[in-house]
């Protein structure tokens, strides 16, 4: 590490004298990518009847990982129906005991082999190596192995009553969080005795289609779970299959209401985890650089990718000035680059349609009045980037406080009373979760009670832990992932 400046010992004068990080890039070789990825069906790779394949890219370089192939409705059929044999003829039969032994078997795999995964991850999904590292893989594993521990004690997750599994479950997850959204989702289902086929998005599939080698190392039974990848039709596909028990998803609003529809009036159980607005608030009695950097963790760390990320700063009028200038001086020390690089904070967006998104919601914010600041660091010159940015003088009545945006961009609002807070952090469709910065216990316990989110933070923000139940109220969904009541949404009585 060096530091630039006028008195800086090492490296030339820069401007600022800002600390300046010499890099620090995880080797990729770790990973050996396959040309080609065929469909997990039945414990084995197998070639798509579809015929079809689909290039996934390196979102940081544009270049070309690897061919993946297209499920299309022969191939769901394929996969359901190896699921409906597993689950028939040996998943539903073993004790729980049993299924717990191979829960911790993926678990410790996932542990050993986590270099690997959170290479691909980023890899494949643009986001810096710290997270997928420090969050992503920590807690993938830790899910297997709280569920493992649930699998033969169902009976005490749920006293007097006797709980059965549902049957073959039809998951999809969403591109922000591929091998986490695959855990929360896979764990529970399999601890409750059910078999799984699993669509990933067809921008981040490889960590999904990686997991499938820890399954085998696992010696998990052939058909349990089943990973086809594909697009929006795929999933159409899956959701619309006459042998499914249950339909988990998680995803936009916008196909949430589509699944929906497509189920009522079937015996498929639902749940969907779907888009999120969230509210952070700064009272102005709250440790304002502790609350700084846990808004810069909220949204930047992550480049805003998270469906719960604080995109919405609610700060109380007597101290928004001190607060907007000390964000606009924190996110300028942001690094933006190499995913790879371990130094990096904000690494690439997604996808080319999802970075167009990002700027014509932001160019919606400025014509109708925001205040524009960005980091004006130098961008790669391939790939898909987008600045850390601050839209301040934004009202409830401003796009970009109502739309998702999943990116890093911060709208900053402010408020006078705890009422008008509470106020204006209800004042969405979504309900997913929101954070509170505060030093009153007493506070922070009255507007969680007024806020109708899923989750409420209190001085901290994105702190996730397997054993509590994650989940959104009016149009950010309805069931919970995590916990006994995850548990609840995968069993029947």
């Amino acid at each position: 590490m060096r530091r630039n400046g006028r008195n800086g010992q090492d490296g030339q004068a820069t401007q600022g004298g800002v600390w300046q990080y010499s890099p620090a890039p995880e080797a990729r070789e770790i990973v050996k990518l396959q040309p080609r990825y065929g469909l997990f069906i039945n414990g084995e790779f197998v070639e798509p009847r579809s015929g079809r394949y689909f290039e996934t890219i390196n979102p940081a370089t544009e270049e070309v990982l690897a061919e993946v192939a297209y499920a299309d409705a022969a191939d769901v059929d394929r996969a359901v129906q190896a699921a409906r044999h597993a689950y028939e003829q040996v998943w539903s039969k073993l004790p729980g005991k049993e299924r717990a032994k191979y829960l911790f078997r993926i678990a410790r795999i996932l542990q050993e082999r986590s270099r690997e995964f959170a290479v691909l991850e980023s890899l494949d999904g643009g986001k810096p190596i710290r997270e997928s590292r420090d969050v992503d893989l920590p807690l993938a594993a830790a899910h297997f192995f709280y569920h493992a521990g649930w699998a033969d004690k169902l009976e005490y997750a749920f006293p007097g009553r006797t709980p059965r599994p549902l049957g073959v479950a039809g998951q999809i997850i969403p591109w922000n969080f591929p091998l986490l959204m695959a855990a929360w989702k896979v764990a529970p289902a399999l601890a409750c005795g059910n078999t799984v086929v699993l669509k990933p998005a067809e921008t981040t599939p490889l960590t999904a289609l990686l997991l499938c080698e820890v399954f085998q190392q696992a010696e998990l039974p052939p058909g349990v779970v089943n990973i086809i990848p594909g697009d929006g039709q795929t999933g159409a596909w899956l959701v619309q299959h006459p042998d499914l028990d249950k339909i988990a998803f998680t995803g936009s609003t916008e196909v949430g209401r589509l699944i929906q529809k497509a189920v009522a009036g079937t015996r498929k159980r639902l749940t969907l985890e779907l888009g999120g607005k969230a509210a952070n608030v700064i009272f102005e009695d709250a440790a304002i650089d502790q609350a700084i950097e846990g808004i810069v963790n909220g949204i930047y760390f992550n480049q805003g990718h998270v469906c719960c990320a604080g995109s919405r700063l609610l700060v109380q009028e007597s101290i928004a000035d001190l607060v907007i200038r000390k964000l606009r001086r924190r996110i300028q020390l942001l690094r933006v680059g190499d995913p790879l690089d371990k130094n990096t904070d904000v690494g690439a967006i997604n996808s080319l349609p999802q970075l167009r998104k990002i700027e014509r919601l932001v160019e919606i914010g400025v014509q109708e009045g925001a205040e524009l600041y960005q980091c004006d660091c130098t961008l790669p010159n391939k790939g898909y980037w987008y600045r850390p940015t601050v839209l301040t003088r934004v009202s409830t009545a401003h796009t970009v406080a109502r739309e998702e945006i999943f990116g890093p961009v911060l709208s900053v609002l402010t408020f006078r009373t705890p009422d008008e807070a509470a106020q204006i952090a209800n004042n969405t469709r979504y309900g997913l979760s929101a954070g509170v910065w505060t030093n009153k216990g007493s506070k922070y316990l009255e507007f969680a009670s007024r806020v109708r989110a899923g989750v409420v933070w209190c001085n901290t923000y994105n702190k996730f832990d397997p054993a509590s139940p994650f989940g959104g109220y009016k149009e950010s969904g309805f069931g919970r992932e995590g916990g006994v009541h995850g548990l609840a949404a995968y069993v029947a009585f």
